[in-house]
């Protein structure tokens, strides 16, 4: 649904970083990146993916990194809107984090030597952004594969690593936002009426139960379970397969 849906949009801007070729989907949307990265859900592979998204931001000279799990939906006007209001080449972390406390991790400085550290971190699942300002700061445990050899000292996966070298060693604090959100939240609570402010929205479970956006659309719950399209065609009726007599 991201590739789809962001791509038609501004495909000069996103990037789908897979983990094989993808034909079909280079195709369609332009911007397809083989990470060779493992397909597994581990700590290693996903730092993996996320060393070949920051090396690629870098080498591209944009002002704003924003990275989104493929189970996300991202509000693009709400998204520049928001980043509208921060200069880009400043120190700027933004994001909402999962949990309701820093994370308590244990940092090996040594080979003997471990340390307790503790910091906020913004989820993957839920999207981040980070400026370009701040990106460039991140180099010396980020660039050129180092990321994986920082995710390895605190033993964490991408997304914590990114808040550990933006809060624990840049000292820089996370921006926490409410436009932001993952499958780890009720998205059933998200107003409908308040879908256009909102920057990204996820699906998946929720207490065992169903988790997506409640909104009538013009799909059915069993032809869009994620509730993307219908959520599309209300932010973007003039979509060439949004129907023209939809009502919300």
């Amino acid at each position: 649904a991201l590739g789809c849906l962001l791509g038609l949009l501004f495909s000069f801007q996103t990037f789908i970083f897979t983990d094989g070729d993808d034909e079909a989907l280079a195709r369609h949307t332009g911007n397809v990146v083989n990470t060779n990265c493992s397909a597994a859900h581990s700590r290693q592979a996903l730092s993996c993916k996320m060393a070949v998204e920051y090396d690629h931001f870098i080498e591209s000279g944009r002002k704003w990194f924003c990275h989104v799990d493929d189970d996300n939906y991202v509000n693009l006007r709400a998204l520049l809107r928001l980043l509208a209001s921060y200069p880009h080449t400043q120190d700027v972390y933004i994001g909402k984090p999962s949990l309701d406390r820093p994370i308590q991790a244990t940092e090996r400085v040594s080979e003997n030597k471990v340390r307790p550290v503790h910091f906020w971190f913004a989820t993957g699942g839920a999207g981040f952004c980070i400026s370009r300002g701040l990106a460039l700061k991140m180099s010396p445990w980020a660039s050129g594969g180092h990321f994986m050899s920082t995710a390895e000292r605190i033993r964490l996966p991408d997304d914590c690593t990114i808040g550990y070298i933006v809060e624990a060693l840049l000292g820089v604090p996370l921006i926490r936002s409410g436009l932001f959100h993952s499958h780890l939240e009720n998205l059933q609570q998200v107003p409908a009426s308040k879908l256009h402010e909102q920057v990204t929205l996820s699906y998946g479970m929720f207490e065992n139960k169903r988790n997506a956006v409640h909104m009538k659309g013009p799909f059915s719950v069993e032809a869009d379970p994620s509730r993307f399209r219908s959520i599309h065609c209300h932010l973007y009726p003039d979509t060439p397969w949004c129907p023209r007599t939809a009502i919300f």
